[in-house]
């Protein structure tokens, strides 16, 4: 049950091709929306976008900040604020509140409009682009904006695969793009962060080693929360915690046990907060 310290590799074709396509338009945007996970507000942050967008006007939106453990990650909402970023912090699940995002849009329309107007030109619509990792949550931002259905939303990355123009009224268009990552995933941390918290597919990282590195962070950062869960006492081999999990959530059959129901199980109950409220980036002040 050992790490493996390999460097992650996944950077699927539509990625490279939604990067281009992305430079190739950013000469028509007037703004962009940034999404980024508040449960891993380091790691699902991409270095590459800055370079991307250049200059354009930018609101981080933190999402799913119904399932972080909101003391920690306000520290990261603090330092990027500190760094010049406008950070708005949602929950999209169970708040629909997104007056901030609306005020934001409606000063860089305004900014927009009155440049146009010293140069006597017209007022128009603004247009946004949607940019983040993959399974962050912009599908169902823009389907809050939009009031409805535009776009499809999953719990498994690659849902959207091309660019697409979304009118959300007659001020400002959205442009939804598919989650793109970095080339090289060099950080193992960082990597399994992204594959504990589904921005990266199963297939790319043993379930194995995620669901032990989930394990570890929860006993780690909040084992209240996964003893509670699991009905964990003294164990100290992962062995042995693993045994507890299975017994507990019914994966062993006599002497058979199903270790893959376990991995799976681990892996799901974080996802769907029933590990309770957690951030796995630390803030860690400098």
């Amino acid at each position: 049950m050992k790490m493996n310290n390999n460097p992650i590799n996944w950077y699927p074709g539509h990625m490279v091709k939604t990067k281009r396509e992305i430079k190739e338009k950013i000469e028509l945007i007037d703004m962009v929306f940034e999404v980024i996970d508040a449960r891993i507000p380091k790691s699902s942050k991409n270095k590459d976008i800055d370079e991307i967008i250049k200059n354009k006007p930018k609101i981080l939106i933190m999402t799913k900040l119904d399932l972080c453990d909101q003391n920690e990650t306000n520290k990261w909402i603090s330092y990027y604020k500190k760094m010049g970023y406008n950070v708005i912090a949602l929950d999209l699940k169970n708040n629909t509140n997104l007056k901030p995002i609306y005020k934001e849009i409606d000063n860089i329309i305004l900014q927009l409009n009155q440049k146009r107007q010293q140069k006597a030109l017209r007022p128009r619509k603004i247009r946004a682009l949607v940019l983040g990792i993959p399974n962050v949550g912009k599908s169902t931002l823009i389907n809050r904006l939009v009031r409805k259905k535009a776009t499809k939303v999953g719990d498994k990355p690659g849902i959207t695969k091309q660019l697409e123009w979304i009118r959300i009224n007659n001020q400002i268009e959205l442009l939804d793009t598919p989650g793109i990552l970095w080339p090289k995933l060099e950080n193992k941390e960082v990597a399994l962060n992204l594959a504990s918290m589904t921005a990266i597919k199963e297939e790319i990282l043993d379930a194995e080693e995620v669901a032990i590195y989930i394990i570890n962070t929860m006993l780690e950062k909040y084992p209240e929360n996964i003893k509670k869960r699991y009905i964990l006492t003294d164990e100290k081999e992962m062995i042995d915690i693993l045994n507890a999990i299975g017994k507990k959530i019914g994966a062993i059959k006599k002497d058979d046990i199903d270790y893959e129901k376990i991995y799976k199980t681990v892996i799901k109950d974080l996802r769907e907060g029933y590990l309770g409220n957690v951030t796995f980036d630390s803030y860690i002040q400098n």
